[in-house]
C-alpha cells in the first residue's frame, strides 16, 4: 500500500493528531516541538503539511518542502503563508475558515460589554484590591447604541445578529458582500465609511489585506464622535496602533476591546500601559469547541488533499467546488480535455490559448482559462502543471492566455471553445454538454462533428473523393486495429476530416501508412 506522508507543524487538538495516527494510508509525522530549524531539514518528507500561525510558510519553508502537494493552515488567517510562493510551486493552500467562527464572535461580544462596563477594572478592583466601591462603575448600556460593523462575512454577520438582540442599531459596512445579506437581518448596509466613523462603538472583521493594514488611522479617528468605543478581534494592525494609543490617551476613543497586535506576543505594548483598554493574547480561537472543530476539519482536508479526493476551502485553486453551481463542472473538465486533445493535435511551442464562453457558462470564464491551460501544457509537463500553478506557468512561457465571453449562444445552449496557436499551426476545438453531463466535441478546425472525448482517436483530414473510407478501414484492419466509432465531417470547399475511435494503439507506421494515402492532407494520433 502506497502510503502519504502528513506532517503536522505546530501544535493542534488532539483529536485531530488521533484520526491522522488511526489511518492505514497515512505516514503521520507529529513535529511540532521541533525547532523551526530543525523543522526545515524534515519537511522535504511530507506530502501535506498542517500548519498554524508559529510556522512561517516563505521561501526558505517552501524551498526545503520539495514534495509539498498541499498544505492546510489550521485557521481562518494565512498571514503567515506565502500564497503567491505556493502557487508557483503548485502547492495548493487551505485554511479552516468556520471552525473557530462562533469562539471569535463571542470574544467580540465579551470585549463589546467588558468595554462598556469596565468589567476587568471593577473586577480587579474588588478581587484584588478588595475594594467595595460602586459609585467608581457607572458604565453604559449597549440597548439604543449604533454599532458599525467593517466586514461583514461569517464573524461580522453573526456579530450584527447577537447585537440586534441586545436592542443595538447596526450598521455594516463591505463593499464585497451582496447588501441584502445585511438588510434581510434587519441590519443597514452602508458605502460610506463616514456612516461607520460616526458610531458609538466600532468593531472591524475583515482579513489582513494591503487594503485593510491600518484602515482605521488617525484621520479616521479625528472623524469619530468623542467618547467613541473600538473593538478589534480580527487581526493585528487593521488599526493604526500608534493612532488608537494616541486616541485612547487623549480620551478621543473611550475605551477599546483588542484582542490582536502587529507583533505578538505583546508583552510589552505600550497599549498595556493605558487604564481605558481591555485586552486578550489572541484568544479568537480559544475556546475547546472550536479547537476541537480546526484539528478535526484541517486533519480531514489533510487526508483527502494527500489522497488527491478533494481541497475543502483551497484558496489558490481556480474555483471553489462548494460556490459554483453543477452545471459548470463537466464543461471545465470537456475543457481540460480539449486543452490535451488540442496540444497533442498542434504539436510545438504553444505561443497563444484563446478560450471563448458562449452562454451562461461565459460567466466563468476565468475558470475554464484554467483548465484549458491544465490541458494544454499537460502534453509538455505532465504532473507538474495544475490548476494552482497553470497562471504561473503560462506567464512565465510566454503564452498570451486570452479570453472572450458572450452571453449569446447560437445553436447551442452553452458553447465552449479553445483556440491554440503554436510556432507551427492553430487548432480551434469547441464542445458543449447535452443532458446535463453528456461531454460532446461538436466542431473542429471548422468541420461539424459530434464525438465523446474519450479514448484513442485518429484525425484524418482529407479531400473529399470517393473511396477514402474504404482506404482507410483496410489500412488499420491489415494492422488490427479496430474501429471503434467512425465520425465525419465535411466543408463546402471539398474538404473532410475523419475522426476515428479505435480499440488499439497505433503504431508510427499506421499513421504513416494513412498519411501516405493520395486524399490525405494530415494524419494525427491523440489519446485521451
Amino acid at each position: 500500500m502506497h502510503k502519504y506522508t502528513i506532517m503536522v507543524c505546530d501544535h493542534i487538538h488532539k483529536s485531530g493528531l488521533e484520526m491522522l495516527a488511526s489511518q492505514p494510508d497515512i505516514n503521520f509525522i507529529n513535529a511540532a516541538d521541533l525547532p523551526k530549524d530543525e523543522l526545515l531539514k524534515e519537511i522535504h518528507k511530507a506530502d501535506v503539511a498542517i500548519t498554524r500561525s508559529s510556522t512561517e510558510v516563505n521561501e526558505a519553508f517552501l524551498n526545503a518542502a520539495t514534495n509539498l502537494k498541499a498544505l492546510v493552515r489550521a485557521g481562518v488567517g494565512v498571514d503567515n503563508v506565502d500564497i503567491d510562493g505556493c502557487s508557483k510551486r503548485g502547492i495548493i493552500v487551505m485554511n479552516v475558515p468556520t471552525a473557530n467562527t462562533i469562539a471569535a464572535v463571542e470574544l467580540t461580544m465579551a470585549h463589546m460589554l467588558s468595554c462598556m462596563r469596565a468589567f476587568p477594572y471593577a473586577h480587579n478592583h474588588l478581587k484584588l484590591e478588595r475594594i467595595w466601591k460602586r459609585e467608581k462603575w457607572y458604565g453604559y448600556e449597549l440597548k439604543d447604541k449604533k454599532l458599525g460593523i467593517i466586514g461583514f462575512g461569517n464573524i461580522g454577520s453573526r456579530v450584527g445578529k447577537r447585537a440586534k438582540a441586545f436592542e443595538m442599531d447596526v450598521i455594516a459596512y463591505d463593499p464585497y458582500i451582496n447588501p441584502s445579506k445585511a438588510t434581510d437581518l434587519g441590519i443597514e448596509y452602508t458605502t460610506n465609511f463616514d456612516d461607520i466613523l460616526a458610531c458609538d462603538i466600532i468593531t472591524i472583521h475583515t482579513p489582513k489585506t494591503q487594503e485593510t493594514i491600518g484602515m482605521i488611522g488617525k484621520k479616521e479617528i479625528e472623524k469619530m464622535k468623542d467618547g467613541v468605543v473600538l473593538i478589534n478581534c480580527a487581526r493585528g494592525g487593521l488599526y493604526d496602533e500608534e493612532a488608537l494609543y494616541e486616541g485612547l490617551k487623549s480620551g478621543k476613543i473611550r475605551f477599546a476591546g483588542i484582542d490582536v497586535f502587529i507583533k505578538e506576543p505583546a508583552t510589552d505594548h505600550p497599549l498595556l500601559e493605558l487604564d481605558n483598554v481591555t485586552v486578550t493574547p489572541h484568544l479568537g480561537a480559544n475556546t475547546y469547541e472550536s479547537q476541537y472543530k480546526i484539528a478535526t476539519q484541517a486533519a480531514q482536508q489533510a487526508l483527502d488533499a494527500a489522497r488527491g479526493i478533494s481541497y475543502p476551502n483551497a484558496l489558490n485553486l481556480p474555483i471553489r467546488e462548494n460556490e459554483i453551481p453543477e452545471f459548470v463542472k463537466p464543461y471545465l473538465e470537456l475543457m481540460q480535455k480539449i486543452g490535451f486533445l488540442a496540444a497533442q493535435a498542434n504539436k510545438g511551442a504553444i505561443k497563444s490559448l484563446k478560450v471563448t464562453g458562449n452562454g451562461e457558462i461565459s460567466k466563468y470564464i476565468d475558470s475554464l482559462a484554467t483548465f484549458a491551460t491544465v490541458g494544454a501544457l499537460k502534453e509538455s509537463l505532465g504532473e507538474s502543471i495544475n490548476y494552482v500553478n497553470a497562471d504561473f506557468v503560462a506567464k512565465e512561457r510566454g503564452i498570451d492566455v486570452q479570453k472572450v465571453s458572450s452571453p449569446a449562444s447560437g445553436a447551442y445552449k452553452n458553447l465552449i471553445s479553445l483556440r491554440l496557436t503554436t510556432d507551427k499551426e492553430v487548432v480551434e476545438i469547441s464542445g458543449t454538454i447535452f443532458n446535463d453531463d453528456v461531454q460532446r466535441i461538436v466542431e473542429i478546425n471548422g468541420f461539424a462533428l459530434d464525438v465523446e472525448p474519450k479514448g484513442r482517436m485518429i484525425l484524418f483530414k482529407n479531400t473529399d473523393v470517393p473511396g477514402v473510407i474504404g482506404d482507410v478501414g483496410q489500412i488499420l484492419a491489415k494492422h488490427n486495429v479496430n474501429i471503434a466509432d467512425f465520425r465525419l465531417g465535411r466543408d463546402k470547399s471539398g474538404l473532410a476530416l475523419a475522426i476515428i475511435l479505435v480499440d488499439n494503439d497505433v503504431s508510427e507506421d499506421v499513421l504513416k501508412e494513412l498519411d501516405a494515402l493520395d486524399a490525405s492532407i494530415y494524419v494525427k494520433y491523440v489519446i485521451l
